[in-house]
């Protein structure tokens, strides 16, 4: 488990959990907004699958208190030594109080503290502006480079 004292807007404890045998369902169940489909897939279950098929990203479950409320991933570029956070999916009936932001801010707080990283990373798409707002909020800056069409930017220290 991943806690790192971070809290959504009710005040429950938002932590990330190995997905194991129990939670691994409820995560592969986590759906966005529709209005989100252009920038995540339709299910959180396509990031277990692609974390499960290839050995680059780490899947994580999001709870908030007790329950899965999503999906968040990570992983560690060996060529530069950075690590990346990706495949961050809120379930639909669970946006709005600030769990993503916890989440990534768990996340981000975990990483920076790994003795085997330089940086941490993650990229969005660039007409995504609630992406961007909330990245940059968490002191995520553009590095000027693009990943696949996508704005790559890093947490400044």
């Amino acid at each position: 488990m991943i806690d790192q004292g971070h809290t959504d807007r009710t005040g429950r404890p938002v932590a990330l959990h190995e997905v194991d045998s129990d939670n691994w369902r409820a995560v592969a169940d986590c759906a966005p907004r529709d209005d989100q489909r252009d920038w995540v897939p339709a299910l959180a279950a396509r990031y277990l699958v692609l974390s499960s098929r290839e050995d680059t990203w780490n899947s994580l479950a999001v709870l908030a208190g007790d329950r899965v409320t999503g999906h968040i991933m990570w992983a560690r570029d060996e060529e530069d030594g950075s690590h990346w956070i990706g495949g961050v999916l809120i379930d639909a009936a669970h946006q709005g109080s600030g769990i993503g932001r916890a989440a990534v801010r768990t996340l981000a707080t975990w990483l920076v503290t790994r003795d085997d990283g330089t940086a941490v990373r993650l990229s969005y798409a660039p007409e995504n502006e609630a992406a961007a707002r909330l990245y940059s909020a968490l002191g995520f800056r553009p590095t000027g480079e693009e990943e696949d069409g996508e704005v790559v930017a890093e947490l400044r220290q």
